[in-house]
């Protein structure tokens, strides 16, 4: 697997997160929540983007929802059309649990009519992952939209990955636009780089 080039090792670990039954999803989801209840990186933020897993991802249901518990704004990423940067649209636990989302063309749900607000105002950023490597370098779906969108704010927030044991890999290429991750939670532990 280390030797795979890029695509190839996006396709594989794409398909092996695909392949885990949904209770092994639904079971990663409830613990990787857990590790997350306390922790003072989410303790101390009020504002915090987080995905709606929809393509094997470890699953966010436990973890929005519990945000929600703690007096938390949630915010989901939007793609903006005309330069492919995310902004993040509030969300309420109504909206959530009623699923008021639609399609994005690219496959991903996104909140309806909502204006979204830059990065920059988030205090948390959890992040989809597709492998992380042992610097916090982490390989996307490939669409680059939120490398693009940290790369370009004058402050961000701290960012925190989400990924199964298996999407660890020892070294991923280091590209001038990647923005590395603080932490990376998997159901097992919490590593910080």
């Amino acid at each position: 697997m280390e030797r795979m080039n890029l695509a190839d090792l996006r396709r594989y670990l794409r398909q092996t997160r695909r392949n885990l039954s949904a209770a092994r999803r639904r079971q990663a989801g409830r613990q990787v929540a857990a590790h997350l209840r306390r922790h003072p990186m989410l303790q101390a933020a009020h504002h915090i983007g987080v995905y709606l897993d929809d393509f094997g991802e470890v699953p966010t249901r436990d973890v929005i929802l519990q945000l929600f518990q703690q007096g938390k704004t949630v915010y989901l990423p939007v793609i903006r059309p005309f330069d492919q940067r995310l902004v993040f649209a509030p969300i309420t636990q109504q909206q959530y649990q009623q699923q008021r989302f639609y399609r994005h063309r690219l496959g991903m749900l996104e909140p309806r009519h909502q204006r979204g607000r830059a990065v920059t105002q988030l205090d948390v950023l959890i992040m989809p992952l597709v492998a992380v490597d042992q610097r916090g370098i982490r390989l996307g779906m490939g669409g680059g939209f939120y490398d693009r969108t940290l790369a370009t704010a004058p402050t961000r927030p701290d960012r925190m990955g989400l990924a199964y044991p298996f999407q660890h890999v020892s070294l991923l290429p280091a590209r001038p636009w990647d923005q590395a991750l603080d932490a990376v939670v998997t159901p097992e532990q919490i590593t910080y780089f």
